[in-house]
């Protein structure tokens, strides 16, 4: 079932997985900007949750008229979400960017979670991000031929410029590099044509001036962290260890930041094992 809902100066487009009587997770996609990117989670978890999907602000079918993407308003639209879904609450799952968001979330609202997973997290906010941001851009560097690193540099230059093409050549090639010597069982879908600079430029401007999330964190639920031993980040990962003391983390072998593609047994696993499927 998908809605478009009106919420303030946005409109998020929401899909539901209808399953009554059974527990809501909600997922929150990578990017920033880059919608989509989590099918296989979404079909695999709706056999026995109801899952929640959107496309955040800014991205796809989600237009937001103010051009507002404080962190905040990210908050904001996951408590609409909630709100309209009588949603009290919640199994929270973030991929990459969308772990970070949902860190965010934890922090704020904590006895809204029944568990939060973190796939791949972005490693935080502040002189996290820059420090996180350094090591993609290494390892970009290192899966890209000279010509490909090249044409990276000059599509992120375009994007940061406000070319929206620019940032699509970046992504798209970024997205072959994170796959790039893995063998892939489940080639994922990212809507890279819907791709747009201002959402992007903006959120991350935002994510820069937020304070560093605090070390030693009780969300007071079920916490799981999952990285591939090849991920796309470096040392920065430490931070989320910092964060979350008490969480299970699992740094999955012959995996990189696409886990259920990469080593799906293994990622299946530590999902089956989080949500209890047997």
């Amino acid at each position: 079932m998908n809605v478009l809902l009106p919420h303030q100066d946005a409109w998020l487009f929401t899909t539901l997985h209808l399953n009554p009587g059974k527990e809501t997770v909600l997922l929150l996609h990578g990017g920033p900007g880059v919608p989509e990117g989590l099918t296989f989670v979404r079909k695999y978890l709706a056999r026995q949750f109801q899952v929640l999907s959107f496309h955040q602000r800014g991205t796809l079918m989600s237009p937001c008229r103010s051009q507002d993407y404080s962190l905040d308003r990210y908050l904001s639209d996951i408590t609409c979400l909630a709100g309209h879904f009588r949603l009290e609450r919640f199994h929270l799952l973030g991929h990459s960017w969308g772990g970070l968001y949902a860190q965010l979330y934890a922090q704020r609202n904590p006895n809204r979670l029944l568990s939060l997973f973190l796939a791949n997290p972005a490693s935080g906010t502040g002189t996290h991000w820059k420090e996180m941001s350094l090591e993609i851009a290494r390892y970009n560097q290192r899966k890209s031929t000279w010509w490909e690193w090249l044409a990276m540099n000059a599509h992120a230059g375009l994007g940061l410029l406000g070319r929206d093409q620019g940032y699509r050549g970046f992504f798209r090639q970024a997205l072959l590099n994170f796959s790039r010597g893995f063998k892939e069982v489940y080639p994922e879908q990212f809507a890279l044509h819907c791709i747009k600079a201002q959402p992007i430029n903006r959120t991350v401007k935002a994510i820069l001036s937020h304070p560093e999330l605090s070390p030693g964190q009780d969300p007071s639920c079920p916490v799981t962290v999952v990285y591939g031993q090849q991920d796309i980040y470096g040392e920065s990962m430490r931070h989320v260890v910092q964060r979350y003391p008490k969480a299970r983390f699992a740094f999955l072998p012959t995996c990189g930041h696409i886990p259920w593609s990469h080593n799906q047994p293994a990622f299946l696993e530590v999902l089956n094992g989080h949500f209890r499927i047997s």
